[in-house]
């Protein structure tokens, strides 16, 4: 028997139960599109989060101090810093490296005082693809240059030191020798993130200004955070630069700097496949009774056809491409039933933040997920999906095929 002949009895066979094979159709286009669906929701939602986290923080990819790490204070700087910046922008995934200067402070008004953290930008590096702030800005302006005067406050700090636009704010440091410094400058702008606890500490202030108040050269930072276009290449990409940077400074990928978000993210994708593994098992199971049903009514049949020639091989490879078939008609409805709720989700989203918490935001290592919920797959990951429906399928015909070619003829005959 012909593989087109083949394919043809198997076609018909299909369609002998109608009902049945229309259940088990829906049963794997529906997995199908559960899957699809809850993989594009981890990959948009992570890739999304990880890059607010690194605009928010200090790159993909940081390099910085080998010690800063530990013990992050301003002592401990990287110099030369274009030099490095034009080093990891030489990076064919690179879209650009920044300079910034990070730590705690104080920061002080007429009425009251409170610890931040503060964060020194160059403005002229920075634009809203490195800078999360850039589209959080809800009073005031952020800076245009380097040395421009002023400060911004992140929204709760502003309303708890009782600071509005104009207002006079004193901040304190540690210089580069450790000594205790102090300059003043005027509330700029004030920034809400979504993250509380961000939003109550978070202090933005000029590149310049810092490197002149804690004594800097023009050329020193504490980190130089460097952008890629995919955070998944962030490993690569700091293999590369800690190869051409050597052993004078340390480059950490974005889940060393924040280990708590990477924990996070290894929790919620593990649970997600768990939850795709469940809903395979249960379309494997859903495809195997159709096919072992259909074998086992067909007994009588598989009993003539090996009377009159066929061979159990042949058996075999009838039911399986039974099988074959019943997955790629599975694959096609799933793609017809996933492409208008994935386009809707992908371009318009769902409005969560009533559901995420009674402030309307979610956060996790201070970093705080967008409250519209997207969805994207990886296009890897769509193949994987499918290849795992069509081997689901496969391997739910396999017993059924092998019960088939072990029919007996002279037995199967007899029965009524």
């Amino acid at each position: 028997m012909n593989a087109l002949k083949l394919i043809s009895l198997a076609w018909r066979n299909l369609w002998r139960q109608r009902r049945r094979t229309l259940l088990t159709l829906v049963s794997i286009a529906f997995g199908g599109f559960l899957a699809v669906i809850m993989t594009a929701m981890q990959d948009r939602s992570f890739a999304d989060f990880i890059d607010s986290a690194a605009r928010l923080g200090a790159g993909h990819v940081t390099i910085q101090h080998q010690e800063y790490l530990d013990t992050p204070t301003l002592t401990r700087t990287v110099k030369q810093t274009d030099a490095k910046r034009s080093a990891a922008e030489g990076d064919e995934g690179v879209v650009r490296a920044v300079d910034r200067v990070s730590g705690q402070a104080m920061v002080a008004t007429a009425s009251d005082s409170f610890g931040a953290l503060f964060i020194a930008y160059d403005p002229t590096q920075e634009d809203a693809d490195t800078f999360e702030f850039a589209d959080d800005l809800t009073a005031g302006s952020l800076f245009q240059t380097p040395d421009e005067k002023g400060i911004v406050l992140g929204s709760i700090l502003a309303r708890n030191l009782g600071a509005e636009l104009g207002d006079k704010v004193v901040f304190t440091m540690t210089d580069r020798t450790g000594n205790i410094v102090t300059d003043m400058e005027r509330l700029s702008g004030i920034v809400t993130t979504g993250a509380p606890s961000l939003d109550g500490a978070l202090c933005l202030l000029p590149l310049g200004t810092v490197r002149r108040v804690v004594g800097y050269e023009p050329t020193e930072s504490t980190q130089v955070a460097v952008f890629i276009g995919d955070g998944r290449d962030a490993l690569r990409t700091a293999r590369t630069l800690r190869q051409q940077l050597g052993e004078g400074v340390a480059v950490l990928t974005w889940d060393q700097i924040q280990p708590e978000i990477r924990a996070f993210i290894a929790m919620k994708v593990g649970g997600g496949r768990a939850m795709e593994l469940i809903i395979g098992v249960l379309v494997a199971a859903g495809i195997f009774n159709t096919l072992f049903m259909s074998v086992m009514e067909r007994t009588r049949e598989f009993g003539i056809m090996m009377a009159i020639g066929y061979s159990p091989r042949q058996l075999f490879a009838l039911v399986m491409a039974e099988s074959g078939l019943l997955a790629l008609l599975g694959l096609v409805g799933a793609a017809l039933i996933t492409a208008w709720p994935y386009y809707y989700l992908y371009t318009h989203g769902i409005d969560m933040s009533a559901a995420y918490s009674e402030s309307g935001t979610v956060e996790v290592g201070g970093v705080g997920f967008d409250t519209i919920l997207r969805i994207g797959i990886y296009p890897e990951n769509a193949l994987i999906i499918a290849l795992a429906v069509v081997l689901a399928t496969v391997l739910a015909g396999i017993y059924p095929a092998w019960k088939a070619g072990r029919v007996s003829p002279v037995e199967s005959i007899n029965l009524v």
